[in-house]
């Protein structure tokens, strides 16, 4: 379906903005000030991205089957689909819809995301080669990149197609990079290893079972080689950012140096595979307000 056959984008309510705007509230996340300091329009057009991104997660991290949460994530995508036929039923997707065409938000993005929450439904993925942690990426943190940059990079001449995707990918790689190497507990729990394959046999690492190698003193090495990829990806996204104008790129900042103070605290406190690392609510609020105003 080509823009010029798209269905009448519907009007987005107050309720529904609402909705959406108390489920990144309490959701707690990071990303809250590069979506906080935004005008209005693209504010909501970003939370409402989050709040698509964020239910279709917790189908995925759920506690039902397999099959359950396999069908709730196809009826995801038939809402994606509505939100082009102008026919969405959800706050989330209803003031997607009404901002579909203004900052041409890509369908298949919104699907990507949702064939990456598929991958975890099935159990997750357990120490997968360098290329498919990459594909994995893509789908779960690349595509939201790709989304959220079609909001912030609008009107800037400088945020073309390319510049965009650029940024999209390599800040994705990077947020999830830090988002495994954080989530490691809880991810070994539930039988998942994100560490690739390609690092555990460097780092002399033999055991493949997600709890076993969580005790394994060698997994840090692992975790010390990740970390080195996360942190080339921040260094490649701020030279990218620099060719945007500010107030296009200033959200993108916000995140990646919260994450980037996030993957700091994770390499001082040793990658621990026993408990989940978190910044403070005053370091984050700080990070991020003074990156805001930095000037940069």
């Amino acid at each position: 379906m080509t823009a010029a056959t798209l269905d009448p984008a519907p009007a987005r309510s107050r309720i529904d903005v609402a909705e959406v705007r108390q489920a990144v509230r309490q959701a707690g996340t990071s990303f809250f000030w590069g979506m906080r300091l935004l005008p209005r329009d693209r504010r909501e057009a970003a939370y409402a991205v989050y709040a698509f991104c964020r239910a279709v997660d917790d189908v995925a991290d759920g506690t039902e089957t397999e099959s359950r949460k396999l069908d709730r994530l196809e009826r995801w995508r038939t809402e994606v689909d509505r939100i082009y036929r102008g026919q969405p039923q959800t706050a989330a997707t209803r003031v997607l819809a009404s901002y579909r065409d203004r900052f041409q938000l890509p369908r298949e993005e919104f699907h990507a995301v949702i064939d990456g929450m598929a991958v975890d439904a099935r159990g997750g993925l357990v120490a997968p080669s360098f290329a498919d942690l990459q594909r994995y990426c893509r789908q779960v943190a690349g595509a939201v990149g790709m989304l959220t940059m079609q909001i912030f990079g609008a009107g800037d001449p400088q945020a073309t197609a390319y510049r965009k995707h650029e940024i999209a990918v390599a800040l994705g790689e990077a947020l999830q990079f830090t988002n495994i190497l954080r989530d490691q507990a809880g991810d070994g729990a539930d039988g998942r290893l994100y560490l690739p394959e390609d690092l555990l046999a460097e780092a002399g690492v033999t055991t493949r079972d997600p709890l076993a190698v969580l005790t394994d003193a060698k997994r840090t090495a692992a975790c010390a080689r990740l970390a080195e990829k996360a942190r080339q990806r921040y260094a490649e996204v701020r030279g990218q950012l620099a060719e945007l104008h500010p107030a296009s790129a200033r959200p993108c900042r916000i995140m990646l140096e919260v994450y980037a103070r996030l993957l700091a605290q994770l390499e001082a406190e040793g990658f621990p595979g026993d408990r989940r690392v978190r910044l403070s609510k005053p370091v984050k609020t700080w990070t991020a307000l003074s990156t805001a105003f930095s000037g940069r």
